[in-house]
């Protein structure tokens, strides 16, 4: 392995230095050999195995990997189907530059080269980029996008929010077409302290709170997009939709600078880790004439397949959420609620994105039980964060 990698420096360094191989506790050599022993027995050359069915057999071990350990291997794997509806609304271009802030195993970027190509395009003039907090995080997206043959592609290993590894020669913020990412939900670690005097000027809108960090990422998302071609796409927590305080003064700066496009509400018990639903946000730099002063709101939450442990998106169920997105909610298939809203409606209602508040659910709805005790929990969590904050203010202001 070691020498794999010393002669593969660009491409190769540093993936494999991790790897238990010679710690006898955790692989036994024993183990070991009869691990060598079946794959000497297998031809497993570019002549035989073609690098789409070599990719698609890492990815099934990634998604193996997340659904035996959901809590802690849940960072290397976003579920494809939400993946593939993120990129084909982002709609990347032959030509584009693709970045992920947090890319994990970098599932977000080649899944944008894919639908390139799967649109009969070519990625030869593409530029991806990735950086990655975790080590073992970053050596298994820069091994999936070597394997997916995804060539022009960077991955950098530090902390996006608190150190940014992709700056021009003058320490400025490089800016990309498309920056997608399913960052990390709700950090409270996450680097305040230095965002008011942030040499990037990334805290557009204000600083969000100390102990949570969503909107330092779509901050930091913004501020990567270029200035006339870009847009954003990023999974977050159901909470930066109402949640008041700073994220309150953050949203309505960047509705009123029109950079919001739409908000796509999932159902829950759809990512590992997490049985909470999420949400999809898109920015735009030139949102198209028809979205200018507006926002579509598409409530996907009754969409999904049940699983014993964890809900799935089928191929029909990204297609129609697509359809109704690309339509401007004027085409809406079942289970899909859709609707574009004025700027005038969304101040009055203090800025808050609620879904349900732009989207009236069914009366006759049949609530399911398993889902509804996954909002409960989600509303829960909101409602600790929001008397955690009403008691600091509290105690500030000397009435506690």
């Amino acid at each position: 392995m070691q020498r794999i990698e010393e002669a593969n420096p660009d491409r190769l360094a540093q993936i494999f230095g991790n790897a238990p191989w010679a710690d006898n506790n955790k692989m036994p050599a024993e183990r070991l050999q009869r691990l060598v022993d079946h794959f000497s027995q297998q031809d497993l050359s570019p002549i035989v195995v073609s690098n789409d069915l070599l990719g698609g057999g890492y990815e099934y071990l990634l998604k193996r990997f997340s659904d035996e350990s959901a809590t802690s291997a849940g960072q290397f794997f976003t579920p494809r189907a939400v993946v593939h509806l993120m990129v084909r609304i982002l709609n990347p271009q032959p030509k584009d530059s693709v970045y992920d802030p947090a890319c994990g195993s970098a599932g977000m970027l080649i899944e944008a080269a894919t639908e390139v190509m799967q649109s009969g395009g070519k990625v030869a003039q593409m530029r991806f980029y990735g950086q990655e907090v975790n080590q073992t995080s970053a050596a298994i997206g820069r091994m999936n996008l070597l394997i997916h043959e995804v060539e022009d592609a960077r991955i950098m290993r530090d902390d996006t929010l608190r150190n940014p590894r992709f700056v021009d020669n003058r320490g400025k913020l490089e800016q990309f077409d498309v920056v997608v990412a399913n960052p990390p939900f709700s950090l409270k670690n996450w680097g305040a302290d230095i965002w008011a005097t942030d040499p990037h000027r990334r805290a557009i809108g204000g600083v969000p709170p100390k102990n949570n960090g969503d909107f330092a990422w779509v901050q930091h998302m913004i501020t990567s997009m270029k200035p006339k071609t870009g847009r954003v796409g990023v999974v977050m927590p159901h909470g930066v939709l109402f949640r008041g305080g700073a994220e309150s003064k953050i949203r309505e700066h960047l509705i009123s600078s029109d950079l919001l496009e739409g908000v796509v509400g999932l159902a829950p018990n759809l990512f590992y880790g997490t049985t909470i639903p999420a949400s999809l946000l898109f920015f735009s730099a030139t949102k198209p004439k028809e979205r200018k002063g507006k926002v579509l709101f598409v409530d996907g939450a009754k969409r999904f397949t049940k699983g014993k442990n964890q809900n799935t998106l089928n191929e029909a169920d990204v297609d129609d959420l697509y359809t109704a997105f690309a339509s401007n909610g004027e085409t809406v298939k079942d289970n899909v609620a859709a609707r574009l809203v004025d700027h005038s409606e969304i101040e009055g209602n203090s800025f808050d994105l609620n879904i349900g508040r732009y989207l009236k659910a069914d009366a006759a709805e049949v609530i399911d039980v398993g889902d509804a005790l996954a909002a409960l929990d989600a509303s829960r969590l909101e409602l600790e964060h929001a008397e955690k904050e009403m008691t600091k203010r509290l105690k500030a202001a000397g009435y506690a």
